[in-house]
Order: structure tokens, then sequence, then C-alpha cells
């Protein structure tokens, strides 16, 4: 028994994760890099049409987004996941396609006329065609015997709807070891869907650490933070442009502004706008409201037994059509937009930046993670100015952020997670988070739950029986010669990791001797009077 990471390792995309077995070949996730890459990453160590199924945790495109290109180069076998999952990437691989179809042909006609050689996207629309067909819906908590000797059990992640932590149990040569991949593991009490269910038992677990190195604090009250951003917006006449993930974010969204309207909480704006400018969003959005209970937590069991719809009110538009997308800026009356993409790396949410980064009475609000390297990113950095289609725009907008509204656990929330498994895992992997949060994330389940844990890097491979590292994976970052801002922004983006870690040291001396916590409050407050400029 062996297994090897190849994506998501010491990164917070690609996942991707090759499991060797009872003579057959499994991957977990196939997922496609966002943002900018920290690690060269090596290629899938072994043919395409030799991997035996794919085991998928969720349709997000960072686990889902290189499937396809695993059927253009010969993959034709399983792939096991639930049927939200298999609803949701049926839209959303197929979007892919067609994004990467569209940067071929602007490509191509470009190259053509510089008589440079043909551009070729990653894979198209009949390879995402082919990839559904090839799909095995499954239900939580069932058992599946997938080959001899492997068993397969989908637990309910509680990040998006139909997402899961996967638990595969392997018997070879008499001795039997269980896996536990947690997918991405959710965040509690969120619109939708349920909250994540705790696993059981594991040998061996691999697990995300999106927000290993941070707390989410207290719930906030995401329905007022919503609005006051909305009512000061619209007060100043302009709109609230909100980058948002196509599935899952959007429809949470649309969830809150439904109780924000229905509750009259926005003022001397009646029934104002909302536009969802995504066609991918569109789609997900209609697949949210298709009766999947089975996927529904109880509060929405509930309104949909009254007859209501938990994302669909008075004044919300979808706009499919670049002609509908285009006049949400044509038109002057304060609105609220969703659109896509998240981070804003690609899709229709970089042309409402450009109509309203200069506009210093409108807001740009961020309501999910947002990568290192990402143009999201650099917005929250403080960044003063962006390039969108060539022009450089410059940053007037009031940039924020809705504390807490994460479709991540936070750091505490992973631990639990980890100690409901009992007896302890003999090892504890960690993926699937920046570069020092995922080594931050191993060491704390070391300290706390006194667990063996790595975080591993990209192709790194173990022995699953032994835990022995058969190959420690390539250490190397990628060198890129950036200009000098960037260099500042790396070195700042050091310095917010450093105060992350001290509240992570500051929460272990919890219970400590006063003298001794007294004495590190003073050391900290002098350090901060020095530096407070």
């Amino acid at each position: 028994m062996k297994i090897q990471f190849l994506g998501a390792a010491h990164e917070v995309t690609g996942s991707c994760t090759l499991i060797t077995a009872c003579g057959r070949r499994i991957l977990v996730d196939c997922g496609m890099e966002q943002g900018a890459d920290i690690y060269e990453n090596c290629d899938l160590p072994v043919a395409a049409n030799t991997i035996d199924c794919v085991l998928l945790t969720h349709a997000h495109i960072d686990h889902s987004g290189k499937l396809p290109f695993l059927t253009a180069n010969g993959y034709e076998a399983p792939i096991y996941t639930t049927l939200a999952t298999n609803k949701l990437c049926a839209i959303m691989l197929m979007d892919s396609a067609h994004i990467q179809e569209f940067e071929a042909e602007w490509r191509n006609r470009k190259a053509k006329r510089n008589g440079d050689a043909d551009y070729k996207p990653l894979y198209t629309s009949d390879d995402v065609a082919a990839t559904m067909k090839m799909f095995v819906p499954c239900d939580y908590s069932k058992e599946y015997d997938i080959f001899e000797g492997i068993k397969i059990r989908f637990i309910d992640a509680g990040h998006l709807l139909g997402s899961a932590s996967i638990e595969i149990t392997i018997t070879e040569n008499g001795i039997t070891k269980v896996l536990l991949f947690s997918g991405d593991v959710g965040n509690v009490s969120r619109p939708l869907i349920r909250d994540p269910q705790k696993p059981e038992k594991a040998d061996v677990v691999v697990i995300e650490s999106t927000y290993g190195d941070r707390l989410h604090g207290e719930r906030p009250d995401y329905v007022k933070q919503l609005t006051d951003v909305i009512q000061n917006t619209f007060d100043r006449g302009g709109n609230v442009v909100v980058p948002c993930f196509a599935v899952g974010r959007t429809q949470e969204m649309l969830y809150l502004i439904r109780q924000i309207k229905e509750k009259g909480l926005i003022k001397n704006h009646d029934n104002f706008p909302v536009w969802v400018d995504s066609p991918l969003a569109v789609e997900a959005t209609e697949i949210y409201s298709g009766g999947l209970i089975d996927y529904y937590d109880s509060d929405t069991l509930a309104l949909l037994e009254k007859g209501i719809n938990p994302i669909v009110f008075q004044g919300l538009n979808l706009a499919v059509t670049s002609d509908e997308s285009r006049f949400i800026n044509a038109d002057t009356t304060p609105k609220v937009i969703l659109s896509a993409s998240g981070m804003c790396e690609a899709g229709r949410i970089r042309h409402h930046l450009k109509h309203n980064l200069w506009r210093e009475e409108s807001t740009i609000l961020f309501v999910g993670y947002q990568a290192e390297g990402t143009l999201g990113s650099k917005l929250i950095d403080g960044a003063p100015s962006v390039k969108l289609f060539g022009e450089e725009i410059t940053v007037r907008a009031d940039i924020r952020q809705i504390d807490g509204i994460s479709g991540h656990a936070d750091r505490d929330m992973l631990i639990n997670w980890l100690k409901n498994i009992a007896p302890k895992p003999e090892k504890v992997f960690v993926n699937h988070g920046e570069d020092t949060v995922c080594d931050i994330f191993a060491q704390s389940v070391s300290s706390e739950l006194g667990i063996s844990a790595e975080a591993p890097f990209n192709g790194a491979e173990y022995d699953i029986i032994s835990g022995e590292c058969l190959y420690g994976g390539n250490h190397e970052k990628i060198k890129r010669n950036k200009p000098n801002v960037q260099r500042a922004n790396s070195v700042f983006q050091r310095l917010l990791q450093a105060g992350k870690r001290l509240l992570i040291v500051i929460e272990h001396n919890r219970g400590g001797a006063n003298k001794d916590l007294a004495k590190f409050t003073d050391q900290i407050n002098a350090l901060a009077d020095k530096w407070d400029r």
C-alpha cells in the first residue's frame, strides 16, 4: 500500500492524491490549480488509462477541474462521488471547458497574426461529455465494494452541496488499513447545507488546512453585516460588487439577501435589484432549487415545506447573455452584483471590477477565501491599483470582507474533527493549505493530539503500512522575477503570517501561570508600541 501526493501539497488548490493497493491505482480528486503556483508540480507518474478509478470529494474546480484532462489522455474508469456532486460537476466542468475553448480561440487568432504555433485547450466540451458518462453516484454513509479488498464510504463534509469526506478500507496481504480523506471540511451553521459529519475511524488521515492557522471567532451576525454594507453603499449611490464562487457561495448569499428583503432591513431602497451575473451560477442555483432534499439542513427543509424557495425573492435578476451582463453596469440604480469568479481571476467579475473599483461610492465585498497571488488577495491587501484588460484601474472603492463567512472549518474545528476518531490515527498528512499554514497545522496536530503529523511536498510518496517516506517530494519553490511592489507584498504577507502564528502561540498558552502570561503580554505590548506608527 502506497500513497503519493500530486497536488495541494503546501498549496491550497489542485488537490490530487494517488493510492496504490491491491494491484489497483486510485486517484482521490483530480483538481485544477488556481492562482500562482508555489512549487513545481510533478506529472502524474502513471498513464491515465492505467488508473482504475477516481474518488471525488466535491465539485469545486480545485478538486474536480482536471478530470476531463484525464479523460482526454485515455482514462475510462468509474468516478465515484455523490449525486449532488455529479449534478454540479456536469455544469462546472462544462463551464471550465467553454472558458478554455474561448481562450484557445482568442490565443489562436493572435498566434495566426504572429505566425506562432496553435494553442490547445487543456480539454474540450467533448472531453467533459465523455467524463460525465463515467460518474457513479453514491449515497452518504453507505459502504461500497469497488474492488477486491477495497471498500469506500462517503460522509457529509458540510462544505458544499454533496461534498464528502471519503473513508477507504483496504485489506492487502492480511493487513487492513482505513484511509480517510477529509476533502474540504465545512464551517458550521451555514445556510442550506448540514454541518460536517464527524468521522469515527481511520488509521491514516489526509486533512485539509485552509484555515489551519486561524479561528473564525464567535459566529457573527451575517445578515447584520451584509445589511450594513448594502445600506451604507446604497446611501452613497454605489453598487455592492460581490466576487462570488458560482457554486455554493452565490446560493448562500442569495439565502441571506432573501432574509434581508423579507425583514425589510434596507431602508429607502425598496425592492433593490440583485443580479446574479454568471451563467454557471444561474445553472447552479437551479440545481440548488431542484429538490435534492437529502442534502439540505433542517431550516431549509422547513422553508420548502411552507412552499418558500430559500434562494429566490422579488428583485432577483439572472444574467445569462453578454447583453444582460453589460446592462448591469449601464443601469445607474444602486444594486448588488454577485459574479464569478470568487478570487477575481477570470469571468465576468473582472468587468464589474473595472466599472466599480474606481468609484469611491461602490463597495467590493469579499465573502470567501482568497488564495495568495490572486487579484482578490491583492485587493484585500490594499493594492492602490490593479490591471484589468490591459488598463490600470485606480482602487477607490471601499474594499470589505464579511467576517467569518467561510465555507471551510477553522483550526479548532479541524482539530475537533480529528479528535472524534477513536482510536487515534497512526498518521495525519496535512495538505490543501498555504505553504507555512500546512506546517503550522501539522505541528498543532502533533502537539495537541499526540499524533504523528506532517505536511508532504508535491510528489512525496509513503508506505501506508510502515509509514516510511519513500520519496520526500519537491521542496524547490518556483523562482520568478517579480516587480518591487510584489516583493513588498510578499514581505507583508510574511508579516501577516507571523502575526497569525503569534495568535496560535497565545492560544497555546491559555491556562498558563499568571506571572508568565503577564510577562508575555508586556513583551507583546512593548513590540506593538515600537511599531505602532
